[in-house]
């Protein structure tokens, strides 16, 4: 497991359970306190894994799964420390937005499963994750991946592992319906500081922020359909279903969408993996997006004001 934040913590602290895990860290004090006490999961599930980590790739055992649930920010440098390790591992990408495959591949040959999750929790410390949204992982093969047989073992490991999985021929539909939910929803987010709530519904008045919400859907539909792109599933509804969940789970409870969180933390947010991307490729599909290319300026403004801008002012070159 490369990574532990949230994601890659509801991971391993499955998978610890089911067979060996190990997790690179950035941090010797991080890793210690796994070794050290496990790995805890509470919310959705309760349970304690033992788990090994290190801060060190030397010190990392020949994988065979290498599941990277860094931020999109992170990746590269994630994937510079992997390089030369474990040539014949299959590598496991879960970033947002679209790009995550084409930064792995520049660090080695590995054989890509490309994955879109939507569980989601919260990191209390080190050692403990807190299971929110128990929702599924999409799975495929990327370009030159590996088998189907073998996408097909890794969904049913996490499975096995209690997690929600679904294995597919092609997962870019699963991977596109999530960028245009995404680049909606966090966009929104980062900029009016709002949890995903009831707020991103609202249609009856005219400030109703759900007006905004599907314009900004109708935008991203059409670049997908520039892009002879389907979509597993209507971004619409998986807004509604994510503020229902919410509120179901916890009555007035919103998630914190990830740049919401990079906002609040003063970090760089995925903007450019995310709504950028989105812009970019209308650009290249001659398909207009004034909206999604607005919210794109004016999250990189905001972010601007603790992070500085890249001299040429053009999003990160990540296209997929």
């Amino acid at each position: 497991m490369v990574g532990a934040g949230a994601i890659g913590s509801l991971f391993a602290g499955h998978l610890g359970r089911k067979t060996e895990v190990w997790i690179l860290t950035r941090r010797d004090e991080h890793a210690r306190a796994l070794r050290t006490g496990g790995l805890r999961v509470s919310g959705k599930a309760e349970f304690v894994a033992q788990v090994m980590a290190t801060a060190d790739p030397k010190g990392l055992p020949v994988f065979d799964l290498a599941i990277v649930c860094t931020k999109a920010t992170d990746l590269d440098e994630a994937m510079a420390r992997l390089g030369g390790l474990a040539p014949e591992a299959v590598i496991m990408t879960t970033q947002n937005g679209l790009g995550a495959e084409d930064i792995v591949r520049r660090h080695g040959s590995w054989p890509v499963i490309s994955a879109v999750t939507f569980m989601s929790g919260t990191r209390h410390s080190d050692s403990h994750v807190e299971y929110e949204l128990d929702a599924p992982t999409w799975l495929g093969p990327w370009e030159h991946g590996p088998s189907r047989e073998t996408v097909m073992a890794v969904s049913d490991l996490l499975v096995d592992a209690g997690l929600r999985a679904q294995a597919m021929d092609d997962v870019r539909p699963a991977q596109w319906s999530k960028l245009i939910f995404n680049a909606t929803v966090n966009s929104i987010s980062a900029l009016t500081e709002l949890p995903h709530d009831h707020h991103f519904r609202e249609e009856g008045e005219l400030w109703g922020l759900g007006n905004l919400v599907r314009k900004l859907m109708e935008e991203g539909r059409a670049v997908a359909r520039g892009a002879g792109m389907p979509l597993y599933e209507d971004p619409w509804e998986m807004n509604l279903h994510a503020v229902r969940r919410g509120e179901t789970d916890g009555g007035a409870y919103g998630h914190n969408p990830s740049m919401l969180d990079d906002v609040l933390a003063r970090r760089p947010t995925e903007v450019d993996f995310i709504t950028g991307q989105l812009v970019q490729a209308g650009i290249r599909h001659g398909v207009e997006v004034p909206l999604h290319l607005a919210m794109y300026q004016l999250v990189k403004a905001k972010e601007s004001t603790w992070v500085p801008c890249p001299p040429d002012g053009r999003a990160a070159d990540v296209d997929s």
